[in-house]
């Protein structure tokens, strides 16, 4: 006999190695196609800026590793290594042909949680190495991590409050008659921005910013510099793959299969978010702590408000 959660995961349907498998390959895929279309509008458009990360990845494949000096060597090569690791974790719950990898009855959680761990990781990016832009670069990522983290798990809740449940196959499901971006705008474009902070991408790239040269990244070079912009992609990737999922329906839609519906809305996030992302210049550390501690967090609280009385009043039955 088969449960909910046995038939939402992939693992009980096709085993485990095929199903890790797979969420890794749609991971690194994921991230290919984000690492793409960003080089393109960087370009201006020029198609062929596409092949520029491939390039890129060759280029940092036979650099040779830079070193400083007294650097803590271990938490430096765990932190560039748990980078990907965790983005492709944080795969593991968005639901792919229906299924995710595992279901852990609080999706939405782990997910959470991932994003957190990468937190760490990346502090720990910039305090491995020993050296002054680095650690600058990490302190600032800390600092924005802090100023992000609420309002990204409160978009996150306001849509397991709507589906009645921290499952993300039940809140795909809770979208059958109406896409959650209709009634939680707020939430959804919080998420999308929360998503490029915790990836320093953007607008949010203080972090790396070259007035500090480099930043948290200034140090890494072959393949931890792989590893750690690897990381960001994928993470960017699945953030979109996740919005997909709790704002714009995942994979329903008609005709087409549901796979097909969820890689067309992921594709489309990510398009969104590099357009607007390149729109927008890079902010000061101080503006957008400011920002998200006066501003995302009312505004994401009031949005759970508005969303719980839709709630009580049967919006979502």
């Amino acid at each position: 006999m088969t449960t909910p959660e046995t038939v939402a995961t992939s693992v009980a349907a096709w085993g485990l190695l095929p199903a890790v498998a797979l969420v890794v390959a749609v991971a690194l895929a994921l991230g290919l196609v984000f690492a793409a279309l960003d080089r393109v509008v960087v370009a201006g458009g020029d198609a062929n800026a596409m092949a520029g990360p491939s390039r890129t990845v060759v280029r940092w494949l036979v650099k040779q590793r830079r070193t400083t000096l007294a650097p803590d060597r271990l938490l430096w090569r765990v932190a560039t290594g748990a980078v990907p690791v965790l983005a492709v974790l944080s795969m593991a719950v968005v639901p792919i042909a229906g299924r995710t990898l595992w279901s852990t009855s609080a999706d939405l959680v782990w997910f959470n949680a991932m994003e957190a761990l990468l937190w760490a990781a990346v502090w720990l990016v910039g305090w491995g190495p020993n050296a002054v832009h680095a650690l600058v670069g990490g302190y600032r990522f800390l600092a924005q991590g802090l100023a992000y983290e609420l309002p990204l798990m409160f978009a996150l809740i306001t849509a397991g409050l709507a589906a009645g449940s921290l499952r993300t196959t039940d809140v795909v499901a809770a979208q059958a008659d109406l896409w959650f971006v209709v009634t939680m705008p707020v939430a959804f474009v919080v998420f999308l921005a929360s998503a490029a902070a915790f990836a320093f991408w953007g607008p949010f790239a203080a972090p790396a910013g070259a007035d500090i040269a480099g930043g948290v990244v200034s140090e890494l070079s072959g393949v931890e510099r792989l590893l750690v912009e690897a990381g960001r992609a994928i993470f960017l990737g699945a953030s979109a793959a996740m919005g997909a999922t709790l704002f714009l329906g995942g994979g329903s839609g008609p005709w087409l299969p549901d796979a097909l519906w969820h890689l067309l809305k992921t594709v489309l996030l990510m398009g969104l978010m590099v357009v607007a992302g390149r729109r927008v210049p890079v902010l000061r550390p101080d503006r957008y702590v400011e920002a998200a501690w006066v501003v995302l967090v009312p505004v994401t609280l009031l949005q759970a408000l508005v969303v719980a009385v839709l709630v009580l009043s049967g919006m979502y039955a």
